[in-house]
């Protein structure tokens, strides 16, 4: 009775179902974890990648970084892509996404230690800032260095508030990218906070002298 139970349609079926399971399950296990390629090759490329990236940003200039016109930003989306498959190589794993990021963020974090104890090293790596505007003069060989029109300055002085090159008493463009614009004046918002400290200080002299009448 026990044989003829085992070869029942029921419980053959059983079997090939529970057979198949695992079979799936491996193949999916294969798909998302097994590494294509050795761990050693997986920790390399992001960090000969993200090293390239950087030379050929510092070597490129500091505008790619400013986003200043639509090509400089189809320029930094079409990096990511460009360098996709060097990071990655032929693996599509979870484990190779996972060791890829892993070293990415190893070599960023070892970089960001280093230049944070060597300024000198990080003079280097990250250039100086470029002073584009001097007491109102555009200096015009700091901007054929960078590669800048007038027409691009001027529109990051609009952004800051200023209409024209002669208001902005100095205008750096950082290491980073990002612009440092400084005008002749205090601002309206330095107008307006010296103001109020100077009728604060007028309001206490009052107070102290209708004290010293009382006393």
């Amino acid at each position: 009775i026990f044989e003829a139970s085992l070869d029942s349609p029921l419980t053959r079926h059983s079997a090939l179902c529970s057979i198949l399971d695992s079979m799936l399950h491996s193949i999916v296990f294969d798909h998302m974890f097994r590494l294509p390629l050795p761990i050693l090759e997986k920790l390399l490329r992001p960090v000969i990648v993200y090293l390239v990236l950087v030379a050929l940003l510092r070597l490129f200039g500091k505008r790619e970084l400013a986003q200043l016109n639509p090509f400089d930003l189809v320029v930094l989306l079409s990096l990511s892509n460009t360098v996709q498959n060097a990071i990655i190589g032929d693996d599509n794993s979870v484990s190779g996404g996972v060791i890829g990021a892993f070293g990415l963020l190893a070599i960023n974090w070892l970089v960001a230690r280093v230049l944070f104890r060597s300024k000198r090293l990080t003079r280097a790596l990250e250039g100086r800032a470029a002073v584009l505007i001097s007491n109102g003069q555009l200096d015009k060989k700091a901007m054929q260095r960078e590669s800048l029109t007038p027409e691009e300055l001027l529109d990051v002085i609009h952004r800051q508030g200023f209409q024209e090159f002669h208001q902005v008493y100095r205008c750096e463009l950082e290491p980073s990218g990002s612009f440092y614009v400084e005008a002749f004046d205090p601002s309206a918002a330095d107008k307006r906070h010296a103001e109020l400290m100077a009728r604060i200080e007028f309001l206490a002299n009052e107070v102290s002298a209708l004290r010293a009448q009382r006393g």
